[in-house]
Formats: C-alpha cells, sequence, structure tokens
C-alpha cells in the first residue's frame, strides 16, 4: 500500500485526489473506492491506499485511513493545502485553480454569497490566465 494525503475531494461529484507521500503524480480518488466513510474525506486526511492504472492515469482503489489518522481532527490550514510544487513549465488547470480559489475564498470571508464568489473566481481566472499563470 502507498502512504499519501487528500489534496482535494468534491463530495457532490465523488471525485478528488489523493498526493502520494513518495511524490509524483497525484492520484485519482473515487468514491466507490473508499474503505471508509465518505464523511470522513477531508483535504489533508492522511490514508493509505493500492493504485490501480485507470483510464486516464493511476487511480487509488482500497482507500483507508493512514494508521494514527484522525478522521475528525481539522484540516491544515489552506496555505499548506493548496501549496504544491509545480515545474516551471507545468500550468496549473483552470479547474484545479478555480477549486483553489473557492478553498480560499470560502476559508477566508464564508459569508460571501455564491454570486459573489461567482464573480470573484472570473475576476481571478482572467488575472491567472493574463499572466500565463495557468492554462
Amino acid at each position: 500500500m502507498v502512504a499519501g494525503r487528500v489534496v482535494r475531494f468534491d463530495g457532490s461529484r465523488g471525485y478528488g485526489f489523493i498526493a502520494p507521500d513518495q511524490g509524483g503524480e497525484d492520484v485519482f480518488l473515487h468514491v466507490n473506492d473508499l474503505l471508509i466513510p465518505e464523511s470522513y474525506i477531508r483535504t489533508g486526511l492522511a490514508v493509505v491506499f493500492d493504485i490501480e492504472e485507470g483510464d486516464r492515469g493511476p487511480k487509488a482503489s482500497s482507500v483507508q485511513l493512514a494508521p494514527g489518522a484522525d478522521p475528525k481532527a481539522p484540516a491544515a490550514p489552506l496555505a499548506e493545502r493548496i501549496a504544491r510544487p509545480v515545474d516551471d513549465d507545468e500550468q496549473l488547470a483552470s479547474d484545479d485553480y478555480l477549486d483553489d480559489v473557492t478553498e480560499a475564498l470560502l476559508e477566508a470571508a464564508p459569508s460571501l454569497t455564491g454570486t459573489q464568489i461567482l464573480q470573484v473566481r472570473a475576476a481571478m481566472l482572467q488575472l491567472a490566465k493574463s499572466h500565463g499563470w495557468i492554462g
């Protein structure tokens, strides 16, 4: 089994990604591959899992809590959760960028309305594209 941490998980869509502790490409996580309650899954949660080759790349299976992991512990600070190394020639995908922006907005200003979040996301996306930060 491989150890890693949940990078992000969208409960409404039923999928997310795990960053293996040994490094390398993030691994796709689907809710059907959990051996723990979905309610435990949150960004930063330590897990162990098997890796299979899926249709679009590596896919996690048999996902369990890592030994000593506490599913009720608070999530890591936002800066730790979204900070991930990026190669000089690699760009963050627009969807991933917008997910990170949304998380930051909800954590920093939970009283924002859905309309306000969409407006800020659109402005941030345009800014990121104009600087070449995302593809």
